[in-house]
């Protein structure tokens, strides 16, 4: 990796350039000279490879013209191909084209890769499935002016530069994580968040959402979970919870950005607001107070109660049913008043449970201390390199997702001037959270077993949406980088040339960024 400077913010004038691209697409050539100028006689043209695809190209095609009718005032129709042909000149117009299909990648770039070509005269993107026609689009995104992201009309000229860029990701999962719980958060608030990890290749949304602070996904069987358990958060505020409705909408707004919503009931520990809404889960049958401080490790369900299975049988049979995503996270972090033996007893039958219901389980590192099911993932978030029930568990055939805090914690603070964060994982400086790589942070971990990347933000301190951007960019486009792109490419001068690339883009999206020092941030010309 590149030296590291450490100095204060500067600015820099600059027009955008293909190598600009965050995070880096595994292969880019430049076509020096060319550049693709969209027109008021432009279309954009989709060819499906077949007829059960039509209807995703045609969404994908409506998503990109969303994007651009409003700040170029330009009809853009959609003009579906009737021939299913792959070959996507821009004939038929004066204006340059712009063409999507789900034909003619090669099929070992997988579902989310993708190969765009930029001509004088026409854009061609393609993909093997709708993933990759999507991860294209948001590439295509940061190559035309940042003014795009206003949603006003502006003047342009709407240009983007030359060449081709053929690329797919390095990991399969790559995710970010919201706590609703500590601090409860708008189903506005969890969109945007959507939509800007989306800008980015984030395909997984993990959603923390219970604790001791508050429960926020209502269960029918179960009604006081959110209707009393959700109502507390950190500080004493009114918390909040999350109807079906609201959740199935934040699926649906997921999956249209192609993202898969991974939602969390911790257990058996982080259960104060369970065990405040019912008595009975309790093994003395008394419901503590509901808990607005920020202490962790003190709660926990009763192990040896038939009744603490059922009410996870409830719990995770209608979160399933409403869930589409393959994953189930139980938690199981910090769980510090339990013997080894009854955690691992309560973890077990979490699992068996979660299985029944037709998910996969996630699970915080120490679910490695249970014997864990082979297809269980286990999240490590630890803080040192050595980790030896995870390497075991990843020898037994268990993949593995990294999230070491003191690198991918999006809630630790940058410096010791942040005005929040925390800091029991040090101050994360962007510097910092990209020079790592996933593979070789735990010592003797074999690389096939990591199954991706995710960047916790917990939320203590966090009480806005503006507190989510601020500690979340740019360090998200950072991980987000290591998650998507060839570890060759790991260098901090050129991503920080890249990333500084993105200021004008975050202004216009009115991003409350971080601006690092030791970036050269570009401002608009």
């Amino acid at each position: 990796m590149g030296a590291v400077r450490d100095e204060k913010p500067t600015e820099i004038e600059r027009e955008t350039t293909i190598h600009d691209v965050v995070p880096v697409p595994a292969s880019v050539e430049p076509a020096d000279g060319v550049t693709f100028t969209l027109t008021d006689k432009s279309e954009i043209r989709t060819t499906a490879g077949s007829a059960s695809a039509a209807a995703e190209v045609g969404e994908i095609a409506e998503y990109l013209a969303g994007l651009l009718r409003p700040v170029t005032a330009y009809l853009l129709p959609i003009r579906p191909s009737t021939t299913g042909s792959a070959t996507l000149p821009a004939e038929g117009g004066t204006g340059g084209n712009i063409a999507l299909a789900l034909t003619g990648a090669e099929k070992d770039l997988g579902e989310e890769g993708y190969v765009l070509d930029v001509t004088a005269g026409a854009i061609s993107l393609r993909a093997n499935a709708g993933a990759g026609l999507f991860r294209g689009v948001q590439t295509l995104r940061q190559l035309l002016p940042a003014d795009l992201e206003s949603g006003t009309v502006q003047p342009g000229p709407w240009t983007v530069p030359g060449g081709r860029i053929v690329d797919q990701p390095r990991f399969s999962y790559r995710g970010i994580m919201l706590d609703v719980a500590r601090h409860f958060f708008a189903v506005s608030d969890v969109k945007r968040v959507i939509e800007l990890a989306a800008l980015y290749k984030i395909n997984y949304l993990h959603l923390h959402l219970t604790d001791d602070q508050g429960w926020r996904i209502a269960v029918d069987a179960w009604p006081r979970l959110a209707s009393f358990g959700g109502g507390s958060e950190v500080g004493g505020g009114p918390g909040g919870h999350y109807t079906k409705d609201d959740y199935r909408e934040i699926v649906s707004y997921a999956s249209h950005h192609f993202m898969t919503v991974v939602p969390e009931v911790d257990l058996p520990g982080h259960t104060n607001a369970a065990l405040a809404s019912y008595p009975e889960l309790n093994c003395d049958g008394q419901a503590p107070a509901r808990y607005t401080g920020v202490d962790v490790g003190f709660s926990s369900l009763c192990v040896e109660k038939e009744v603490t299975y059922r009410f996870l049988d409830d719990v995770f049979g209608e979160l399933a049913e409403i869930t589409p995503g393959p994953y189930l996270h139980i938690g199981g972090d910090e769980a510090k008043t339990l013997t080894a033996d009854d955690y691992a007893e309560i973890v077990n039958r979490a699992q068996e449970i979660v299985g029944t219901h037709g998910k996969t389980v996630v699970g915080w590192h120490e679910v490695a201390g249970a014997k864990l099911t082979p297809s269980t993932v286990v999240q490590f978030w630890g803080v040192t390199p050595e980790a030896p029930e995870v390497l075991a568990a990843a020898a037994r055939g268990n993949r593995i997702i990294m999230s070491p805090a003191n690198r991918a914690y999006l809630d630790m603070k940058y410096d010791s001037t942040s005005p929040i964060g925390l800091t029991w994982a040090g101050n994360i400086s962007v510097p910092y959270a990209y020079d790592w790589d996933p593979l070789g942070y735990l010592t003797g971990l074999d690389p096939a077993a990591v199954l991706g990347l995710e960047s916790p933000l917990w939320t203590e301190t966090v009480r806005t949406i503006d507190d989510i951007e601020y500690l979340a960019f740019p360090r998200l486009a950072a991980t987000a980088e290591l998650a998507w792109s060839p570890a060759s490419t790991r260098d901090w001068d050129r991503f920080s040339g890249r990333l500084g690339a993105q200021a004008p883009r975050w202004a216009a999206l009115g991003v409350n960024f971080y601006r690092s020092p030791g970036v050269p941030w570009v401002v608009e010309r």
